[in-house]
């Protein structure tokens, strides 16, 4: 195997008319309905979690700084793809950005690593819905048995893998089972269903926002910065700092946008609106969340998995009625994640299978609904088995290190074509590169040097395998390679 061989890029026309040649996608996503994935994929659980327990734990009220912080970060990252997303409207995201940049090689690796992302976020995520609708079914007096609502396998880092004594968490496969048949049946179809789910969580949202405002003790804002312990990153600036860091995560989802550009109407304009414009209606509901809720409880109380429901309760009779809406905001949020990050692995292996990295029945479309429907059927069914048999921790902690690599690996690739390629025709231009390439991928390097290096073992365990699988097959059967009768 040459080296040099590893390396072939392709064009950007030539991944366009590629994409096309096996059979278009239907088009049918305007800039709502972008912005509508987008939303639909940042805010899940992170807002009903994360910004309590940040506060708790980090920043005190001014955690509102560290969502701004973390945002700016994410923004770096989000021009980046939406230079990218503009100018080659294909459905394999980040896989792709880097076929015409960097070569065939780091695409397969950066597409192998979408999949943590992806099709592991969808099953983190489904495990976590499982938890709310037993919660919320509960609180209505139905009661399922815990052999039915549990992971079967669990890790722990004393006893090793074990079985937990439960058979499957059945509601965690059922939603995610469901959402394929959705996203089989059409994008259309899906993007509805998205938009109404992602209304109803945003308007319990904006509930919460609205009346409790009502409630808000601006004592409870003093000090607004509380004074640093000590020790880095327990409040004080410091602290303000690792909020961002650990909140960061809740910004993750926003990438999924560009796997839909294929099925835009007019992806050259609509997918930096669908990028940029989830990015900030997400980051502006977060921020006042986070004024809101640490005006209402003192930021020291809020260290529970359930911040916002402490907030609820400490304004009294007054904002009880809002509690089941809560509940009801929080699976229809974390619905919405699982819909948009089942629509984006599909999508990637479609890509890869036209570029014969992966066999050809990958890239195959649904002759009505024109969905690439064996492979959103394999996804739904992996990411249903992983849901339904393991815990939420083993599937979430691969999640972030794959994301935070796609991010670095995109926003590098903005620097190099617009040093390879500067005259190619960009609808989006990233503005101030190199400066903003740059930043994204060092905020996203920052944040990967600090999980822990068990994640990173497993990463590498994760890439091993796949570059077997391009070693023995993709290298083999590559188009590009084959055509220009590379041996």
């Amino acid at each position: 195997m040459a080296l040099k061989n590893l390396f072939l890029r392709k064009s950007v026309d030539k991944l366009i008319s590629d994409a096309e040649s096996k059979g278009s996608l239907r088009k049918v996503l305007g800039p709502l309905n972008l912005v509508m994935i987008g939303i639909g994929g940042i805010i899940g659980a992170g807002i009903f979690v994360l910004t309590g327990q940040a506060a708790a734990q980090y920043a005190g009220p001014a955690i509102v700084i560290s969502f701004i912080i973390s945002a700016i970060g994410c923004a770096f990252a989000g021009l980046c793809y939406a230079e990218f997303a503009s100018m080659i409207p294909v459905s394999g995201s980040a896989y792709t950005y880097a076929y015409a940049t960097m070569g065939e090689f780091f695409a397969w690796i950066i597409g192998w690593d979408l999949m943590l992302e992806y099709l592991f976020g969808a099953s983190a995520v489904s495990v976590g819905w499982s938890g709310y609708v037993v919660s919320f079914l509960k609180d209505l007096g139905i009661n399922l048995p815990s052999y039915l609502t549990n992971p079967t396998f669990a890790y722990d880092s004393i006893k090793g893998w074990y079985h937990t004594g439960a058979i499957i968490n059945l509601p965690a496969v059922f939603i995610v089972l469901l959402i394929t048949m959705l996203l089989v049946i059409g994008i259309k179809e899906s993007a509805i269903f998205n938009n109404l789910v992602v209304i109803i969580k945003v308007s319990v949202i904006i509930l919460f926002i609205v009346f409790g405002f009502a409630y808000v003790n601006s004592d409870n804002w003093k000090p607004f910065i509380p004074q640093n312990t000590g020790e880095f990153g327990h409040y004080g600036w410091s602290g303000i700092l690792r909020g961002a860091a650990v909140i960061f995560f809740a910004y993750i989802g926003f990438d999924a946008v560009s796997t839909a550009a294929q099925e835009a109407k007019n992806p050259q304009k609509d997918m930096p609106i669908g990028i940029m414009g989830s990015l900030f209606i997400s980051t502006f509901l977060y921020i006042l969340v986070a004024l809101v809720l640490t005006g209402i409880v003192k930021y020291d109380q809020l260290q529970v998995p359930d911040p916002i429901a402490v907030g609820i309760n400490a304004a009294g009779e007054g904002l009880f009625w809002l509690r089941p809406f809560i509940k009801i905001g929080a699976i229809a949020g974390l619905s919405s994640v699982i819909l948009v990050l089942l629509l984006g692995q599909p999508r990637i292996f479609f890509a890869m299978a036209n570029d014969g990295l992966l066999p050809p029945i990958f890239s195959k479309l649904h002759p009505k609904f024109r969905t690439p429907y064996i492979t959103t059927i394999l996804t739904g069914i992996l990411t249903a088995i992983m849901g339904g048999f393991f815990s939420i921790g083993v599937l979430g902690e691969m999640v972030s290190i794959g994301t935070l690599l796609a991010f670095t690996i995109v926003s590098l690739a903005v620097w190099i074509l617009r040093v390879k390629e500067p005259n190619l025709q960009r609808h989006f231009k990233t503005p101030w590169v190199p400066f903003v390439p740059i930043m994204g991928a060092l905020v996203s390097l920052l944040q990967m040097v600090s999980l822990p290096l068990a994640t990173w073992l497993r990463l590498v365990i994760w890439l091993h395998i796949g570059m077997m699988i391009y070693i023995f097959y993709g290298y083999k059967h590559s188009k590009i390679r084959n055509e220009v009768k590379i041996n």
